[in-house]
């Protein structure tokens, strides 16, 4: 102490203060408050930096002074009760590692050492070497005192890169400063190994293909004593030890008199036998009778585990011999400073391990490291209670949830409200002019754009045009229901007496009526219901006279595979149609018409998510600062850094596991269809008939048939006036029915497939216009006519055409009428419609419990640092909504469009109902004279 002094003679006052904490040291009976030891830590911090190592021949002696005094302090510290909590140790000591850290740097600039700073609670080792001479190299003391020992140069190489110095330094504490906030209880010495690089830049070794071997004494009052016994060939020894924690190791240790080999069985709670045991092994002089039981063979299993030892082979007959064992549990740690706990993860205990010193092999050196993945905080539940008590002291967190549920509120009525209009949309339309016994089905969608003033008031018309013939002029209109909306998907049945073939192009137009008539057309797919073909019409035009190139009326082609294909239409497909479903903020304004996904789920999903992305972040929030981490950008005062971005993303890829199971259920409900209300078209169009209707709608029989050229037929020069003309149409149409294949061709036909279906609609179509011209002619009667024998002979000549078609239907009409097979359909994966009060609930439970942690981690943090967490909150909102889901939608689209390049057509189980309806006019329109 004498000398110390000496040496302090000519310094400041504040290394003056340094004997007064040796002497304080040496009676143990002054009392030094928390803020009072912080300070002074930090003055011997400012101490060291006043020393020039250059300047001052007794720099080494006063640094080796600071040391000492450093650790007196953390010896006071732990003989003193003064009820420290976590924190406050915490903070002591992580000046006391910076102060160490800080000594180890300017102790290394006066020479290369080695060096070595001892006291009763801490050991410094500090060495500079050239790398070639790491190899293999111990620092530290071996005996009864800590050191370690450095794996191959080759092992090393990878990190040393090209330096011509390392720093090798070792710290070795015998009282641990470092508790953490885990339930592990360190209590033997504990130590740090570091190198670092000439600018004292730590070289982080990890993850190396050989170990650093750390031995490190026991507690000086741990006895563990040898078991003696004398044993025989058939004796069997058995041994009971009790394992306390699930990460131990235990060492079973052998001495026999004689050289030997032994079978142990291992079991866990019982005793093992030849067939019942847990693990075994053979132990003899080549294992050095050892055995390492490590975590992995223990299962993570505490209490008592019971060893049966036999003898193998043994040759000596009944002479006995002497057997010394036993078996000790011991434990390798690192401490985390990420999670400020204890770990296990890269360490493991070595089999030299003894019970009074400790083997640990480790692959890297990370006691001062951080982790790259951030641990979320642990909040004790058992306190619940009373932090919800503190909700007067620290309100942030309710008033933000309580702003959050009352936008939501809002947002759900809305949500409600624009469903229920929705819901309407979504009606599909049975066009009104399609012919009531017309019974060949088109599936027409037609998607309008989504540019400024794309949707229309106008009267549009469109016809089909296909290689075998063309559909007329059809008006898309619906009474019950506005159509062709911007942004709207509208979808419409169309039906033709017989096939028109591939279709090639369609023909569009409109009236230009209307407040707002222009009209752009994006897209048109047309589905043969029967056949399951679809053809795409990419228009993506203007039918506008005052934009585009001012025309109302357009023919636009079928596209070809490689249009359809092609990168450009299936990315903006996929791309428009992502950001409307599949990305959940943005899908809430615009959701597609046609999903079961209602916008009131859409935005209850929202809340789900943004409840569980708080509870996510704000289990994050408040960790330790990571000083080494780098700083991304600042704003002002506020720093952004890399463990904040890591935080952020975390949070955002966390929370869509939790929500995708309830988005998936809500989009695979079956969804409720607005049923087709019957319309009256087919008994408005039929009044009072007179001969004049019976003799116009003649020729438009012949006039439909002549539309195909299947049919052979010429349509009439002039309308049907006279008995004449109709003489002339009731022969033309006996000649189309000539004209179809007979039973015997039609069955022994396999490859003529499109011919029988052309006449098995055919077949139909004529039969029951013929059934309503024969009701029209009953209710007109023979008065009508200019004679009774007219009159009868046009009688005879329906029935004979009427039993013609009829016998021609039957033939045809099983492989020509089959619409839409339903083993042929898509059936799709949807849920029975009670599955909505599951995804109800799962959603509710995870709001609840979402907002329960929130609130929970909220009060224990405390005002200040709840307003300060709204931050890392934002930044993961902002990942999610504008980084995240739109970089999802996007490399999805890209996906399709390059690999699979597949095109999306919309399903509908609603075209039943109107399949149904037209079937309806058609039994009606048949049968109306009976009525």
């Amino acid at each position: 102490m004498r000398e110390m002094r000496a040496v302090l003679k000519d310094e400041t006052a504040l290394l003056s203060m340094a004997v007064e904490i040796l002497d304080m040291e040496e009676r143990a009976k002054i009392h030094l408050t928390f803020q009072y030891k912080i300070d002074y830590l930090v003055a011997l911090m400012n101490a060291t930096l006043l020393i020039d190592p250059d300047k001052d021949k007794n720099s080494t002696a006063k640094y080796e002074l600071i040391f000492r005094c450093a650790a007196a302090i953390s010896l006071i510290s732990r003989s003193q009760c003064e009820g420290e909590d976590a924190e406050q140790i915490e903070a002591m000591s992580a000046i006391m590692f910076q102060l160490y850290e800080l000594l180890s740097m300017q102790l290394l600039k006066t020479g290369d050492g080695p060096m070595t700073i001892r006291h009763p609670t801490a050991t410094i080792y500090l060495i500079r070497l050239e790398p070639e001479k790491l190899n293999n190299f111990v620092i530290g003391a071996p005996g009864n005192d800590t050191y370690c020992q450095l794996p191959s140069l080759a092992a090393m190489a990878p990190f040393l890169g090209d330096l011509s110095n390392v720093n090798v330094q070792m710290y070795s504490f015998d009282l641990n400063l470092l508790r953490g906030d885990s339930n592990e209880t360190i209590t033997d010495k504990i130590c740090s190994l570091s190198l670092k690089d000439e600018n004292k830049q730590d070289i982080k070794l990890k993850n190396m293909s050989e170990t650093v071997q750390i031995f490190m004494p026991r507690q000086d009052d741990l006895v563990i004593y040898f078991n003696n016994l004398t044993i025989k060939k058939n004796t069997v020894v058995t041994s009971t030890f009790n394992v306390t924690e699930p990460l131990s190791s235990v060492i079973f240790k052998m001495e026999p008199s004689k050289n030997v080999t032994f079978e142990i069985l291992l079991a866990y709670d019982r005793t093992p036998n030849a067939t019942d045991n847990d693990h075994s092994l053979i132990l003899s002089e080549t294992t050095g009778y050892r055995w390492l039981i490590s975590p992995e063979i223990l299962g993570g299993r505490v209490g008592n585990w019971t060893s049966r030892l036999v003898l193998v082979n043994y040759t000596d007959g009944e002479e006995s011999m002497e057997l010394r064992f036993m078996s000790f549990e011991t434990k390798c740690m690192f401490w985390n400073k990420a999670n400020q706990t204890w770990s296990t993860n890269g360490c493991s205990v070595g089999l030299q391990s003894e019970p009074a010193r400790t083997q640990c092999l480790c692959n890297h050196m990370t006691f001062f490291g951080s982790s790259a993945f951030v641990m979320p905080n642990q909040v004790d539940l058992s306190q619940t209670a009373a932090l919800f008590a503190k909700v007067s002291e620290n309100y942030v967190v309710v008033v933000m949830l309580s702003a959050f549920f009352g936008l939501y509120l809002i947002l759900l009525v809305w949500a409600i409200y624009a469903d229920k209009r929705a819901f309407i949309k979504k009606k599909m339309t049975l066009l009104a002019d399609n012919h009531p016994c017309a019974q060949y089905y088109y599936l027409l969608n037609v998607q309008t754009g989504h540019r400024r003033g794309a949707g229309t008031t106008a009267q549009v018309e469109l016809a089909l045009v296909g290689v075998e013939g063309q559909s007329t002029r059809r008006h898309f209109t619906d009474p019950q229901k506005p159509v062709f909306e911007r942004g709207g998907v509208d979808m419409f049945l169309l039906a033709t007496p017989f096939p028109l073939g591939d279709l090639e192009s369609i023909r569009v137009r409109h009236d230009n009526s209307g407040k707002s008539p222009d009209w752009y057309l994006n897209k048109v797919t047309v589905q043969d219901m029967q056949l399951r073909k679809y053809w795409h019409f990419l228009c993506s035009s203007w039918l506008s006279s005052s934009k585009g190139d001012g025309i109302t009326k357009r023919t636009f082609p079928s596209a070809k595979s490689d249009e359809i294909t092609s990168f450009r239409n299936l990315f903006q497909s996929r791309t428009s149609s992502g950001f409307r479903d599949e990305h959940i903020w943005v899908s809430v304004v615009d959701p597609p018409r046609r999903s079961p996904f209602t916008r009131a789920q859409r935005v209850s999903c929202c809340m789900c998510l943004l409840l569980c992305t708080m509870a996510i972040n704000i289990m994050f929030w408040n960790k330790p600062q990571n000083q080494q981490s780098p700083v991304i950008f600042n704003i002002g005062s506020l720093e952004v850094t890399w463990e904040d971005i890591v935080i952020g993303v975390e949070s955002g890829l966390l929370m869509f596991p939790i929500n995708i199971l309830i988005i998936s259920i809500f989009r695979s409900i079956k969804p409720r269809l607005p049923q087709a209300e019957s319309g009256d078209a087919a008994q408005t169009r039929h009044r009072v008939p007179t001969i004049d209707t019976f003799l116009k709608e003649t020729g438009e029989l012949v006039i439909i048939l002549s539309r195909n050229t299947k049919n052979k037929v010429s349509p009439p020069e002039k309308e049907v006036e006279t008995f004449s003309d109709l003489y002339a149409a009731l022969s033309a149409v006996q000649e189309v029915l000539q004209h179809m294949p007979g039973a015997g061709q039609a069955e022994g036909d396999d490859d003529d497939d499109d011919e029988d279906a052309h006449w098995g609609h055919c077949g139909h179509f004529v039969l029951h216009y013929l059934c309503h011209l024969q009701n029209v002619l009953g209710q007109i009667g023979d008065g009508a006519f200019s004679s009774r024998e007219d009159f009868q002979w046009v009688q005879n000549t329906l029935s004979l055409l009427q039993r013609k078609a009829e016998t021609m239907y039957s033939t045809h009409a099983p492989r020509g009428l089959n619409t839409a097979p339903k083993e042929e359909k898509k059936a799709g994966c949807w849920l029975p419609w009670w599955f909505v009060f599951v995804g109800w609930f799962l959603l509710l439970s995870i709001s609840g419990i979402s907002t329960f942690f929130t609130l929970l981690y909220g009060f224990w943090y405390g005002k200040e640092s709840s307003t300060q967490w709204a931050m890392s909150l934002a930044l993961s909102l902002f990942q999610s909504i504008f980084i995240l889901q739109p970089l999802k939608v996007i490399g999805v689209a890209i996906f399709f469009a390059l690999i699979l390049k597949t095109v999306t057509v919309d399903e509908s189980e609603e075209v039943d109902f109107l399949l149904k309806e037209q079937q309806e006019r058609c039994e009606s329109f048949s049968q109306m004279s009976r009525l």
